[in-house]
């Protein structure tokens, strides 16, 4: 699949306000230390490519994972038992790991990230947040911002949970 590299050039004054069937999320993106991963969230987020998509992942203690277009057509109770390939869908293209190049590279609570393969360059759309601090990830997946408001929806969330919103601000 071929990497993508986004025309929207984050300033790091951007916020995500992402809109959950549990509540509000106030996210601050890391413009200047994952560019990539910032501009593609905001433009996927610009065309509404979020809207109605499900939550699909979550294991206790670890994350609650979002963004796959595989679930838009499902129903909530559909993603929350897992009757279909959620997980497994992309926005067409990948884009390059920054994992390597971002000096806060950090998987604290709360944090939100990139998901992707096992290949390094196969992130795409799914994003997930981190419930509680998980380390372990800083080395291998792309951190592109830090919740600010909403911590306690983001550990109220479970599969079939659904995204209907996410609205930037600050945007250039």
């Amino acid at each position: 699949m071929a990497l993508y590299t986004p025309s929207y050039q984050p300033t790091g004054d951007e916020e995500a306000i992402i809109t959950t069937s549990k509540g509000t999320i106030r996210v601050k993106l890391a413009g200047k230390d994952a560019p990539i991963h910032v501009g593609n969230f905001v433009e996927l987020a610009q065309k509404g490519f979020y809207n109605g998509l499900k939550f699909h992942r979550y294991v206790p203690d670890f994350v609650i994972q979002g963004g796959c277009p595989t679930t838009r057509d499902a129903t909530p109770e559909q993603v929350a038992k897992g009757q279909g390939p959620f997980g497994t869908g992309n926005p067409g293209y990948s884009i390059q790991q920054e994992y390597t190049t971002n000096p806060h590279n950090e998987h604290n609570d709360g944090t939100l990230a990139m998901a992707r393969s096992q290949n390094p360059n196969s992130a795409g759309s799914q994003f997930y947040f981190c419930l509680g601090p998980q380390h372990f990830l800083d080395p291998n997946y792309t951190v592109f911002g830090e919740t600010l408001e909403g911590l306690d929806v983001i550990h109220s969330l479970r599969a079939g949970d659904v995204i209907e919103s996410v609205e930037i601000v600050n945007a250039a």
